[in-house]
């Protein structure tokens, strides 16, 4: 059978390619340039806690907008934004005005910008494609993001840098650029609550029963001599009014009703928790990773891009046997793999001296890391009403994302009082030991489990509750074949 067009996805799949693009870029020249003024572990790792710092500070109101606003102008403001923010770091480097100061406050600002328009992009999938294929459109949107931010970009950055440090800076700006114009051809993507209210008022006025409007017919509320509607738990406009969005809530309520929806999901919660353990011990390693490469594996400021590259081909290659392989291992052991392949990878890049074969552990993790990744996202796209999607995305990677900025400082500290192979050791015996009571607890049953179980009912922004038709978590054994592009959880 012929696959329907893909209509809409197609310009939400350019927009997320330009802007991993731009990540890409950025991910190899922001460590280069801060590297290059200085050596201190604890200020280079400064600049993952710069970057991630955002998702502690704005991510839940973030996705409480990606619910109440157009997630497409979210889309194109967050990208513009952010190509505005690197254009004037490039203007600064071409002027010879360099600070670490002014790239921290750059990377920040970006950071901001990314938490807004992640929350808004990953919540997008379930308005555009049918249930039934969101697995291979999230499959082709991840492996598209691993390519290009983490085997095309980063190298391409670091090329540029060793051309002219604002290079990589001017092309990173225009690729957000262009993914806020890809952007601009999606469709309109209001809340759905504010959807379901138009639907409401449209189907009103088309039977002429507008309630309150139509002087000649019962007006709801305002007939104190009729039934009126709402007061009236026996008549048909109460059983209406059960299905009818109310009025908006404030923006801290709706906060708070999808940090509710998140929390009550046990394994949500349980995968949040195994995931920002993972994130952690990564961030640990990360931030350093630049100083490792370039001072005990003693390679040259250009050969940094791939390894941030080579990894990205293992998670091209664990998207692509996502749909094969998880449903035969499990939920359970792809959750086990996640944590125990970059634990091990950690301390051969801590121990070795062999750049091979530090290269193939970061590729092995990578791999277990992607299959993780397409398991968690679609999990949540499934289990979670579209309504609240943004919310509880948001919710979920306060968790997972909150957890980097404190690896990072953690990563520096141990980096500078240990030294940095000491600290990738640490890091690879810390997650190891982490993995035990968390990855056990997310288990191939409970997936199943979680598979046959609809997601509970809340109420949402708009007193909407989930619709009657979303989708719950299918396939197999209830995983499914994200990126994030970054090999970090998300």
């Amino acid at each position: 059978m012929t696959a329907a067009p893909l209509g809409p996805f197609a310009a939400l799949w350019a927009s997320q390619a330009f802007s991993n693009l731009a990540d890409g870029l950025l991910h190899a020249s922001a460590p280069l340039l801060v590297a290059t003024l200085t050596q201190d572990p604890l200020v280079v790792a400064g600049l993952t806690v710069a970057q991630f710092l955002p998702w502690l500070l704005v991510t839940l109101p973030a996705g409480a907008l990606a619910d109440r606003v157009d997630r497409r102008r979210i889309l194109v403001a967050g990208n513009w934004l952010r190509a505005g923010g690197f254009a004037l770091l490039a203007l600064s480097l071409t002027a010879e005005w360099s600070h670490v100061g002014l790239l921290y406050a750059a990377v920040f600002l970006a950071g901001c910008a990314e938490t807004m328009v992640d929350n808004a992009a990953l919540a997008i999938p379930p308005r555009l494609l049918p249930r039934a294929r969101l697995e291979r459109a999230n499959g082709r949107l991840f492996a598209t993001q691993s390519v290009i931010n983490t085997f095309i970009g980063p190298p391409a950055g670091a090329a540029l840098f060793a051309l002219a440090a604002s290079a990589a800076f001017y092309t990173g700006a225009a690729a957000f650029a262009l993914a806020g114009l890809a952007a601009l051809l999606l469709p309109a993507l209001r809340p759905a609550a504010e959807d379901d209210q138009n639907g409401a008022a449209a189907g009103d006025d088309e039977h002429g029963a507008a309630a309150g409007d139509d002087e000649h017919g019962p007006a709801a509320g305002d007939d104190q001599h009729g039934p009126a509607a709402g007061n009236d738990q026996h008549g048909p406009a109460a059983e209406d009014d059960q299905h009818r969005p109310a009025a908006p809530t404030g923006f801290v309520r709706d906060i708070g009703v999808g940090w509710a929806h998140f929390w009550r999901h046990a394994l949500l919660r349980r995968v949040a928790f195994l995931s920002a353990a993972i994130n952690f011990f990564g961030a640990c390693t990360g931030g350093l990773l630049v100083l490792l490469v370039t001072g005990p594996y003693g390679l040259p400021a250009s050969s940094y891009g791939w390894f941030v590259a080579v990894p990205a081909a293992g998670a091209i290659v664990g998207s692509l046997l996502a749909a094969r392989v998880v449903p035969r291992i499990g939920g359970g052991a792809t959750g086990w793999l996640a944590a125990l392949t970059p634990a091990a990878g950690y301390a051969v890049l801590g121990l070795s001296h062999s750049t091979p074969l530090a290269l193939t552990a970061m590729f092995a993790a990578a791999v277990a890391s992607s299959l993780n990744q397409i398991v968690v996202s679609t999990l949540r796209q499934a289990a979670v009403p579209d309504e609240l999607l943004g919310r509880v995305t948001a919710a979920y990677r306060l968790i997972v994302l909150g957890a980097v900025p404190f690896g990072a400082l953690t990563g520096g500290l141990l980096g500078r009082a240990l030294g940095i192979r000491a600290a990738f050791l640490t890091a690879a015996l810390g997650l190891a030991l982490a993995a035990v009571p968390l990855a056990s607890r997310v288990t191939t049953r409970a997936l199943r489990d979680a598979e046959k179980t609809p997601p509970a009912a809340l109420p949402v922004h708009a007193g909407t509750q989930p619709r009657a038709d979303q989708g719950r978590i299918g396939g197999g054994s209830g995983d499914h074949g994200r990126r994030d592009p970054r090999t970090r959880h998300s």
